[in-house]
């Protein structure tokens, strides 16, 4: 698979959601229940990435028209994370068709890059369950599991 990583931009927005979406709902569904996995994801909006954000590096992994993958970190990491760290992985994303293929080790590698070149010495992450694996691979240790529920606005019009 002939893949290249690069600096996202606001126009893969639409093709980023694309990919995150099939990515949880194809291969989420290995770890998560269908109610789960609807739930995760619900309310998906190519506007939501913080493609431009002034504290956030974001990439994607693209073949030679399509994304086909993402990722982002941040220099400071999030009060969740159960561990001190100083940056943090936010998400990796592969769609499907890629999956297993070292796309998200690919995204990964420059993400790290990145996070040296910035003298960032250590890095956390909230993984999902089907990403542990793929995280212990790349050195990390789990330190703790997280419950996550998702609430709606819920409404109805009634006239």
């Amino acid at each position: 698979m002939d893949i290249s990583v690069r600096e996202a931009v606001a126009e893969d927005a639409r093709q980023i959601c694309d990919v995150h979406l099939s990515s949880i709902e194809e291969l989420g569904k290995q770890s998560y229940t269908q109610k789960q996995v609807a739930a995760w994801a619900h309310g998906r909006d190519p506007e939501e990435y913080p493609i431009e954000s002034e504290d956030t590096y974001f990439v994607v992994a693209e073949d030679v028209t399509d994304v086909v993958g993402f990722g982002w970190m941040k220099p400071e990491a999030g009060e969740y994370l159960q561990t001190e760290v100083e940056g943090e992985i936010t998400a990796i994303y592969i769609h499907p068709s890629a999956a297993r293929n070292g796309v998200g080790s690919r995204i990964y590698g420059e993400l790290e890059r990145k996070a040296l070149q910035q003298d960032i010495e250590s890095i956390g992450v909230w993984a999902s369950r089907n990403a542990v694996l793929f995280y212990e691979a790349q050195g990390y240790e789990q330190v703790g599991e997280h419950s996550y529920e998702y609430q709606y606005n819920v409404g109805k019009i009634i006239g």
